[in-house]
């Protein structure tokens, strides 16, 4: 039992990893229980209902949200407290777990992941950045990465496949858009100076990585105030397919059509293309990004 009993609000995606993670939820319920924490579990039967519900839990009082899941449910539990003051907890149990991976929590191990989340509710929460989002009139938070480009419309098409299961679903998708995909004419406003360029791909990253461990910033840091610009330039299908796998070890930096701009605005237009952030789709370009320096607390 731990001597100051938090208020936590547990919200579950029970299709987690396809499923394959379903125990995970009630597990990590019990283990706070067993703490002393008072807890409200939450399971939905899709993620509209399930975020109806955060929304409520979260209007009576808590002290925590805790997400147990991948990316998506994150990104869930970001929309739900960045800016609230409320902390975010989270028990990796997805494919990708990228913003897990960023904050230095365990992705390959539910029970490890239980076991940080357990240890972190003793410390005070970490304050990092978050990112308002502003697109079709709409406005959202992130706090990995926003995707407009090829890496975007491979998460189109990894979107709408339901096999493979896991990440190289992501690596499949890839291969496949390689075939057609051509240089975007793109429109970049960053921090308010406009450049026109052609480009493969243009991201907006808090974090380091996507799909799953692809460290397409690896120096990204996400508690510096900073977003980064990561831009790959105009280049052949042939050399894109020979740079793009350098991503997961983050070997990329140094190909001299690979830029990084550091930057607390952006305005990314383009036609024909659609923005995804933190994996879930935002809808076609133009969207508006402006980083929040210590907007979201979590346990980590």
């Amino acid at each position: 039992m731990i001597a100051d009993p938090l208020r936590l609000v547990v919200a579950i995606n029970p299709e987690a990893a396809f499923g394959r993670n379903r125990a995970v939820g009630p597990r990590v319920v019990e283990a706070l229980l067993a703490d002393g924490h008072d807890v409200v579990m939450l399971r939905e039967a899709n993620v509209e209902l399930l975020r109806r519900e955060a929304v409520a839990a979260i209007a009576r009082g808590v002290d925590g949200l805790v997400m147990v899941g991948g990316d998506g449910m994150v990104s869930v539990g970001v929309n739900l407290v960045a800016g609230t003051g409320v902390p975010l907890g989270i028990v990796a149990a997805g494919t990708g777990n990228d913003m897990a991976r960023g904050l230095g929590l365990p992705t390959d191990d539910t029970h490890a992941a239980t076991s940080a989340l357990r240890e972190a509710l003793r410390r005070p929460p970490r304050a990092i950045d978050a990112v308002r989002v502003h697109q079709g009139g709409l406005a959202s938070w992130y706090s990995a990465v926003l995707s407009a480009g090829f890496d975007a419309v491979v998460n189109e098409r990894a979107n709408r496949m339901t096999r493979p299961r896991g990440p190289s679903r992501y690596i499949l998708a890839l291969l496949r858009e390689l075939a057609t995909f051509r240089p975007v004419d793109y429109v970049l406003t960053i921090d308010g100076v406009r450049r026109e360029q052609k480009a493969m791909l243009v991201s907006v990253a808090n974090n380091s990585s996507i799909g799953g461990g692809m460290r397409i910033v690896p120096h990204a840091d996400v508690a510096d105030g900073l977003l980064d610009v990561f831009i790959v330039h105009r280049i052949s299908t042939l050399t894109l397919l020979r740079v793009f796998p350098k991503v997961f070890a983050g070997t990329h930096i140094d190909h001299p059509a690979v830029e990084f701009v550091t930057a607390r605005t952006v305005r990314i237009e383009a036609e024909g293309i659609v923005a995804y952030a933190d994996g879930e789709r935002l809808g076609a370009l133009p969207v508006d990004a402006e980083v929040v320096p210590g907007a979201l607390r979590v346990f980590a």
